[in-house]
């Protein structure tokens, strides 16, 4: 089975983290796309929601694919939360399927990635979708840098470039505007419901 990884916080997941999962899927030609949260970043700040929040909503936004699933042994108690320990797990794991990492270009050229050839040793593809706030020339320099065996594994995604992302989510809910419509239905009742990100300011918005 061909099975795309797409991982991240989700703090919280959001439409763009949907559209982009989907989207790569099908450019792709991927039969499953599974969603990899993680307990955090070693490049960001700590998320504001909890595992568990972060969790259901990432459950409840994924629900309605059915080529959509989640894998959390990224949240297990030994987890380091780097893709370059991650992804022999996961080759482990689906050792007879074949596996493409779904990245934003933001995350590709603005973190460090720890060991990125042992990343790859463990994958079949490596594919980034394109953000507006990123030239493509800076994903180009770095795959430069890359050995030829290498490079033949990475591919650019022919996507529209999405806006959203989690920070606009959470800076909505700081000065209490409404995040409908940036985040799943299900998403937005359960912040709504459970008040999750209260600690932020200001309350959200129904509208």
């Amino acid at each position: 089975m061909k099975l795309g990884l797409f991982g991240g916080t989700f703090d919280p997941v959001h439409n763009a983290h949907l559209f982009v999962a989907e989207a790569a899927r099908v450019e792709l030609g991927l039969e499953r796309m599974i969603f990899l949260p993680t307990r955090g970043s070693h490049y960001r700040l700590p998320p504001v929601a909890s595992v568990d929040e972060r969790l259901a909503m990432l459950r409840g936004a994924i629900a309605p694919n059915a080529h959509f699933a989640l894998d959390d042994a990224d949240l297990s108690d030994d987890a380091t939360g780097y893709s370059a320990d991650l992804m022999p797990r996961l080759r482990a794991a689906y050792r007879d399927d074949k596996l493409t990492f779904v990245v934003g270009g933001d995350s590709l050229v603005d973190s460090p990635w720890q060991r990125f050839d042992v990343v790859l040793e463990n994958l079949d593809a490596f594919a980034i979708a394109p953000r507006a706030e990123r030239a493509p020339e800076r994903v180009e320099e770095l795959m430069e840098t890359l050995a030829p065996e290498q490079r033949r594994k990475l591919c650019v995604l022919d996507l529209p470039v999405q806006i959203g992302s989690a920070t606009l989510v959470r800076a909505q809910l700081a000065r209490g505007g409404s995040i409908r419509y940036l985040v799943p239905e299900f998403v937005w009742r359960y912040i709504e419901e459970h008040g999750v990100y209260r600690s932020l300011g200001a309350n959200s918005h129904l509208g």
